[in-house]
């Protein structure tokens, strides 16, 4: 097993149990502010312990359940312009940026449409829409959804020629506690949808993202007493720089090479 994956799953188990209710309940986090971090394995794990302490001031992050599952199989595909637009509007850092993906549920079949966007005050704000059975995305009702989406956060018309861009694969860990949420993703692989290629992440590396409503949280402190800071990193933005460099990398340059050691496949 990726020794990632085995620490994602070692952690979750070690865990007291959430249901999905319960997250949605106390850590939705539609609307929140993120932070990424690459985090070697041997850091993750004592990270992972300190968060789950049962004798934390609070109590223990709690890890998410479904089914008695505690870790779960997500594959998110990407949809961009012929000349990847929304690629470049983050390159770029423009301020008016947005992603577009079906996100699947590999464990229970659940498909949500999401469109992520970025708010003047540097939130993550996500919109989603359930997909019904094998319905294309971006049928009539997905083209509406998304048209109402970026109309009404930014003034925009949607996007013309989107089609799938990019296909990401990994496995995934779910903590929650005190209106803070941290995901810890591991056996991350990203595939060009145009020409196949693929590239596996650092088998060593945990992908571990803090969302909250306010600031920095606990478990970004904790990451920093490590001397582990946040990463630019993001798995689409992140996936398309490492297969296909001529794009253009810039700021994203350390976090893609230690991301993504080995070159595309």
């Amino acid at each position: 097993m990726i020794p990632a994956v085995r620490a994602i799953g070692r952690a979750a188990l070690a865990a007291r149990p959430l249901s999905l209710d319960e997250l949605n309940s106390k850590a939705e986090l539609l609307a929140r502010r993120d932070h990424s971090y690459l985090v070697p394995v041997e850091i993750f794990e004592d990270f992972a312990a300190l968060l789950t302490d049962p004798r934390r001031a609070g109590g223990p992050f709690r890890a998410l359940s479904v089914n008695g599952r505690r870790w779960f199989g997500y594959r998110s595909t990407y949809y961009d312009t012929a000349d990847l637009r929304t690629y470049h509007d983050h390159r770029q850092g423009r301020r008016l940026r947005y992603k577009i993906r079906e996100r699947l549920y590999q464990d229970s079949g659940e498909r949500q449409f999401e469109i992520k966007l970025k708010n003047g005050r540097g939130e993550t704000v996500k919109h989603r829409r359930r997909v019904s059975g094998d319905a294309p995305v971006l049928d009539e009702a997905g083209r509406g959804f998304l048209a109402g989406v970026l109309s009404g956060a930014y003034g925009l018309p949607s996007p013309e020629g989107l089609r799938p861009s990019l296909v990401t694969d990994y496995q995934r860990a779910t903590f929650v506690a005190d209106g803070q949420r941290v995901t810890c993703d591991a056996g991350l692989v990203v595939r060009d949808v145009v020409d196949g290629r693929a590239v596996r992440a650092c088998g060593g590396l945990v992908l571990v993202e803090t969302k909250t409503r306010g600031h920095l949280t606990e478990a970004d402190r904790i990451l920093h007493r490590y001397g582990v800071r946040a990463a630019e990193f993001t798995k689409y933005c992140g996936g398309f720089a490492a297969l296909r460099p001529e794009l253009g990398v810039n700021r994203w340059s350390r976090a893609v090479k230690q991301a993504f050691p080995r070159s595309a496949s």
